[in-house]
């Protein structure tokens, strides 16, 4: 018998870290942070969207709340002279005021730059979600992008599952292309997985990308690539 499991959640503890790090105390902070950081998590998984965000990190201490945004376009979210950033960070404290919950006066946003984009999958499912929004053929988007990110430095393989409405068919399906390896079952592999949608007129085009960076040992943690 088989199991599906998230090749992030899968690693956590060994290769990878948690994306929310912080300790609720007493008096319901545990239920107050976690309702926090899920609806913030929402907000910016709609408002970033276009925006070649790799993923959303949130530290909580005593006095303080950060927001990290990994992205490989930074100028897009800063804005000039850094309005974008000033408006998402009045918006986030907007949300959170609304909603009745406690923020620390410590708040900050840090927007870090992804040097290698095309290693990373959420950059990579969004790509191939602009070529299908853009009514481009899906295995031509398919198999180009893929030979593009296996060009990239440090890639060794990558899988992508397209579901749904194929070229507009009254029937959805499934088609799954792989170039190189991808060992699931490896909990030292370096697994990059994400979920993502194309938004067509006749339907949502669901997409999975899976890319195998190399392994990752005991002295390498904390490194994004072998």
């Amino acid at each position: 018998m088989t199991h599906r499991v998230h090749p992030y959640a899968h690693r956590l503890g060994i290769i990878r870290d948690w994306r929310s790090r912080w300790f609720g105390g007493r008096g319901g902070q545990y239920q107050q942070f976690l309702k926090t950081d899920v609806i913030l998590r929402e907000f910016l998984t709609k408002r970033l969207r276009g925006m070649y965000v790799d993923s959303v990190e949130m530290e909580r201490g005593q006095n303080n709340y950060r927001i990290i945004i990994k992205t490989s376009r930074p100028g897009m979210i800063i804005g000039r002279s850094g309005e974008g950033a000033t408006k998402l960070k009045s918006e986030i404290l907007a949300i959170v005021t609304k909603a009745k919950l406690p923020l620390p006066k410590d708040f900050r946003i840090d927007i870090e730059e992804i040097k290698n984009p095309e290693s990373h999958a959420a950059i990579v499912a969004y790509m191939i979600a602009e070529g299908l929004e853009k009514r481009l053929p899906f295995r031509r988007v398919m198999k180009q992008t893929m030979e593009k990110v296996m060009q990239s430095k440090g890639v060794e393989g990558i899988k992508v599952t397209l579901s749904g409405r194929l070229g507009g068919a009254d029937m959805s399906r499934t088609e799954s292309l792989r170039l190189g390896r991808v060992p699931l079952q490896t909990l030292r592999a370096d697994i990059d997985f994400v979920r993502e949608k194309a938004y067509m007129t006749y339907g949502v085009i669901g997409i999975k990308v899976w890319i195998y960076r190399g392994e990752i040992f005991a002295n390498e943690k904390g490194k994004d690539q072998k």
